[in-house]
């Protein structure tokens, strides 16, 4: 795969998983509904901070296990496999009706900046996400640990758009993220790109 193509591949499914309803996008709708739209702009820093912090975490191990072996690259690529199919599997058989948004609630002196940041950073799925997602979209001969931080900041780039668009949507009507029809589908979609993925980095070589 060229770098171009990479590149378009990653941004593709970047940008679906973003749309995707979740924890992300209920902090920052509640956020933006309740304490305004300033204060969510702040968890979406925050947010993309914990994808940073992520993201240097993933890239300095990321890279030292693909430089140690072409075994331990295989490993990875198996692991990563089993992992985004099994994600995709619970996705397409039990999509998700609604999305809780009652572990954000929080008083408004909080500080949504760390809030968002903490949240990311606390949820180690992000982490085994981006070891289980990124290695494919890396392209041979390139070093890992730049192309990981590339990755991530265009993830966040797209996380920040959304966001703003999550918060000016709130200022009429951000139903339809709300919809059980929607989120079902989107789940479901998601799904189906994870399996797709899954394939290509099971069938990936060093």
């Amino acid at each position: 795969m060229s770098v171009a193509d990479s590149l378009l591949a990653y941004s593709f499914a970047a940008l679906l998983l973003t749309l995707t309803p979740g924890l992300d996008t209920a902090l920052i709708l509640r956020t933006s509904t309740v304490e305004g739209g300033k204060k969510a702009f702040q968890a979406a820093l925050g947010i993309d901070t914990g994808c940073f912090i992520w993201g240097a975490v993933v890239a300095f191990g990321l890279g030292a296990l693909l430089a140690a072996s072409a075994l331990a690259y295989d490993l990875l690529n198996w692991r990563g496999a089993v992992y985004l199919c099994w994600l995709g599997i619970q996705l397409i058989l039990k999509p998700r009706s609604h999305f809780n948004s009652q572990e954000i609630a929080a008083p408004s002196a909080s500080n949504w900046f760390l809030k968002g940041m903490l949240g990311n950073v606390l949820n180690p799925k992000m982490g085994i996400f981006y070891v289980s997602f990124l290695p494919q979209f890396i392209p041979a001969g390139h070093s890992p640990t730049i192309w990981t931080f590339l990755l991530v900041a265009i993830h966040v780039a797209i996380g920040t758009l959304w966001s703003l668009t999550l918060i000016l949507a709130s200022r009429y009507d951000a139903g339809l993220l709300k919809k059980p029809t929607f989120i079902r589908w989107m789940d479901r979609a998601t799904g189906g790109v994870f399996m797709l993925f899954a394939a290509k980095l099971a069938l990936s070589h060093r």
